[in-house]
């Protein structure tokens, strides 16, 4: 009967704790804290050239302006001249060393210079090879007059014909071996190996060169010129070998120029949907630089 009793009493002492501490004020640390801020709203995001892309269903934001169009690949208005976007490049580029070891001598073009196929770039020392020439020519005029000699000893049978070819055969070793030290002595001079301009030295004389590494010069074929197009999958068929061009220079060299297509990659790059196109562009007197940037409309 007295466990009855009590749980009235239990009850009404929950009830008067838990109205107590629903009322009680709030600790001093808790009244101090600030409130929380909302966060701001996230930027929208941006294009390519920086403004705001639109978002599908809502209008642009006031006071900007339209995303452009995206542009498509391989075409453009390169040049000023429309048509495909391209590039015009050196037909060739050349390193240029030697393929011996030694000390320069002289180097006889610089930056800029126009040099022909041939033509003597670099010298290297020589004296050594220049000494084995000489000693060779002797004993090659020595070799001719013992045999000029002795072709009368053997007419008369005074010489036997064992000595006879000997002599001959010394006076053979004698001029392989001139042409063995006329070459070694050509190896120490450094000649260009195309018609065309110095890009770059980077030797001058009394530099050490060395023949697996060592790079005196850049030399740049620049007639023809190589124009290089890239152009989307869909047109690949479209551009075929021995097609004719039309290369738009403008700004920097007026008019336009009839170039021939020489390469057409037969691999697709996947990750672009693009392949390449070389076209031959012919530059007489070297009039056209390389390096600028064109335009090109193929079938002209």
């Amino acid at each position: 009967m007295s466990a009855v009793n009590a749980n009235p009493l239990s009850l009404s002492l929950s009830l008067l704790l838990a109205l107590a501490a629903s009322v009680a004020p709030a600790p001093a640390w808790a009244q101090s804290r600030p409130a929380l801020q909302p966060l701001p709203p996230a930027p929208p995001p941006l294009n390519a050239e920086g403004q705001p892309a639109p978002v599908p269903g809502l209008a642009p934001l006031p006071g900007t302006a339209p995303a452009p169009a995206p542009r498509p690949r391989g075409g453009g208005g390169g040049g000023g001249g429309g048509g495909h976007d391209c590039l015009v490049e050196p037909s060739l580029l050349v390193s240029v060393g030697s393929p011996v070891d030694g000390v320069l001598n002289e180097v006889l073009a610089d930056r800029g210079d126009t040099v022909r196929k041939g033509q003597r770039l670099a010298q290297l020392q020589a004296g050594v090879e220049a000494a084995a020439v000489d000693l060779a020519e002797a004993r090659v005029q020595y070799g001719r007059r013992k045999v000029a000699r002795n072709e009368g000893l053997y007419q008369k049978q005074l010489i036997s014909a064992q000595d006879k070819d000997e002599m001959e055969t010394e006076a053979r070793v004698h001029e392989e071996e001139l042409k063995r030290d006329r070459e070694n002595l050509k190896l120490r001079s450094i000649v260009s190996p195309l018609d065309g301009v110095v890009v770059e030295r980077k030797l001058g004389g009394g530099d050490l060169v060395r023949a697996d590494k060592s790079i005196v010069m850049k030399l740049a074929q620049l007639d023809p010129l190589h124009v290089e197009v890239v152009l989307p999958s869909e047109q690949y068929g479209a551009v075929r070998v021995g097609m004719n061009g039309r290369v738009n220079l403008s700004p920097l060299v007026s008019g336009s120029h009839s170039a021939r297509v020489t390469v057409v990659d037969r691999v697709i790059d996947a990750a672009s949907g693009t392949f390449g196109v070389r076209l031959q562009l012919d530059n007489p007197g070297y009039k056209i630089p390389a390096g600028i940037r064109c335009s090109v409309r193929f079938g002209g």
